[in-house]
């Protein structure tokens, strides 16, 4: 048996998710059943992550294991002209026996757009936000977020993770034609921490919480003390890093 990454991407929307669902449709599910019809025998796949319902990924990456394929990037077609228009697959990579999507990522990169106008081609794809936002406060707030580790005030509360702990090296608002983009990346995420996070820095940029109100949050590692979460639809799972030596030069 060989292992393989497979590198593709998706539109939330219609999912429940990335991880199957007793009562819901999700990407992992829509996945898993078109490799196996296309190889013929039944295929589970593992993923990097967890999306929840309505979060989208311009790189999700996740590993399987088959027989040596001849021709990879054949397979990336067969599964292309099955999948549905949401989904798309862009790679197959072979890998170490023992590579881990989840395990093994070293860095995960998440966009959270914003539109302050009402558009009806970012419908699904950017959180609509009325009124004026402080985005200077915002970035101020946003970098303080790397001078700590322990992100229990944005956390999903009663998950089964043995840790709160994360390390952010990358956290800022940057304009993007018509919209806003924050900028997240850290070595792993929590549940529901990214749209925490937005979610507190949007009460920032409304100058209902000043920046060291932000800093009051994170250091009281309470998930109530934190604002609601942002929307679903306007984040995006954009790049998931590995050590390079897991890949296979075949």
């Amino acid at each position: 048996m060989q292992r393989y990454f497979i590198l593709f991407s998706y539109k939330g929307t219609t999912y429940h998710g990335w991880q199957r669902q007793p009562n819901g449709v999700s990407v992992q599910q829509v996945l898993e059943e078109a490799l196996s019809t296309v190889l013929r025998v039944p295929i589970a796949v593992v993923g990097a992550g967890r999306t929840d319902a309505g979060v989208h990924a311009r790189l999700m990456v996740a590993h399987f294991d088959t027989e040596p394929l001849v021709e990879p990037m054949r397979l990336v077609g067969k599964l292309n002209s099955l999948l549905p228009y949401d989904i798309a697959v862009k790679k197959i990579l072979p890998v170490t026996p023992e590579a881990h999507a989840r395990f093994d990522a070293m860095a995960r990169r998440y966009e959270y757009w914003v539109t302050q106008e009402k558009n009806p081609f970012l419908r699904d794809q950017a959180a609509y936000v009325r009124g004026t936002l402080d985005f200077e406060k915002m970035n101020q707030a946003a970098r303080r977020l790397m001078e700590y580790t322990d992100f229990t005030s944005f956390s999903k509360l009663h998950t089964d993770v043995k840790t709160n702990n994360c390390k952010i090296t990358t956290a800022y608002w940057e304009k993007r034609g018509d919209c806003w983009v924050f900028v997240i990346e850290a070595d792993r995420f929590l549940r529901n921490m990214v749209r925490a996070i937005v979610g507190t820095l949007l009460e920032v940029g409304r100058h209902k919480m000043d920046v060291e109100g932000f800093v009051a949050v994170i250091e009281k590692k309470n998930r109530c003390a934190a604002g609601t979460s942002a929307p679903a639809e306007g984040l995006f799972l954009v790049d998931v890093r590995y050590p390079l030596d897991i890949y296979l030069n075949t």
